[in-house]
């Protein structure tokens, strides 16, 4: 799968998981019939907001984006459907390549070192990237629901 394969995919399903969020609350605080939205809907959100901000991390580091790139890439999972723009301006701006630079090239440092692993073993780099949302997610859990 190609970097831009993967933030498209995660860009749009961060996007639909707002959507289900957002009607998980009209349904709650509006019509005032279930919560059963929010707790699906924001368990689903909490879960790919963590996979499109690791995404973001993983492409930041695989294809030398700025600090700027990197900080609006994850400002932009926090307002309601702005991944996808974001996506779309990255591609735009030629941010998202048709490879992983870190499959050929050698990785200078940890961060590159353990980007590198991750594409170069796309099956181990899927189990420990579900295995980060999943620890993550706990974590968050844990830490309870946001204010």
């Amino acid at each position: 799968m190609s970097p831009t394969t993967l933030y498209r995919a995660v860009a749009r399903a961060e996007a639909v998981t707002w959507a289900l969020l957002l009607t998980g609350m009209f349904l709650k605080y509006v019509t005032d019939t279930t919560e059963l939205g929010v707790r699906i809907g924001g368990m689903l959100h909490g879960a790919v907001f963590i996979a499109y901000c690791l995404t973001t991390v993983l492409l930041w580091i695989d294809q030398r984006w700025s600090l700027r790139q990197l900080v609006l890439g994850l400002l932009a999972a926090v307002p309601p459907f702005v991944t996808i723009p974001f996506e779309m301006h990255a591609e735009k701006q030629g941010l998202l390549g048709a490879g992983w630079r870190l499959r050929t090239e050698e990785p200078a440092g940890l961060l590159e070192k353990v980007a590198a692993w991750l594409v170069r073993k796309p099956l181990q780099g899927v189990v420990v990237g579900v295995a980060a949302v999943a620890v993550l997610f706990a974590g968050a859990m844990v830490a309870g629901p946001p204010v």
